[in-house]
C-alpha cells in the first residue's frame, strides 16, 4: 500500500515539473540554461545546489527572471525576460530550485 501511495505521489507531480520545463522552452529560458549543462548561463541543477538553503531563493530567482541580473554568476549579465509575468517567474523559479 505504501508503495502505491509513493508512486500515486510521484506520477502527481510529475506533470507539474514537466509543465514548468514546458515553459521554461516556452518563454526562451532554455535558449541560454540547461538543466544539467552550462550554456550562456548556468545550470539549473547549479542554481538550485547555490539556493538550497535559502527559503526565500525564489523570490529572488522570480525576481532576476523579470528584471536580469549580473556579477553573480560570471560577467554576463541575464537580460529581463518581459514575456515573464511575475507569476510565472515564481513558477519558473520554484520549478529551477527542484532540479538536482
Amino acid at each position: 500500500m505504501k508503495s502505491v501511495v509513493i508512486l500515486s505521489l510521484a506520477l502527481m507531480a510529475a506533470p507539474a515539473a514537466f509543465a514548468s520545463q514546458e515553459l521554461a522552452q516556452k518563454k526562451n529560458c532554455m535558449a541560454c540554461h540547461a538543466v544539467d549543462k552550462k550554456l550562456v548561463g548556468p545550470a539549473y541543477k547549479d542554481v538550485a545546489a547555490k539556493y538550497a538553503k535559502d527559503k526565500d531563493a525564489y523570490k529572488k530567482l522570480a525576481e532576476k527572471i523579470v528584471k536580469g541580473g549580473s556579477g553573480v554568476w560570471g560577467p554576463v549579465p541575464m537580460p529581463a525576460n518581459t514575456q515573464v509575468s511575475p507569476a510565472e517567474a515564481e513558477t519558473l523559479a520554484k520549478w529551477v530550485l527542484t532540479v538536482k
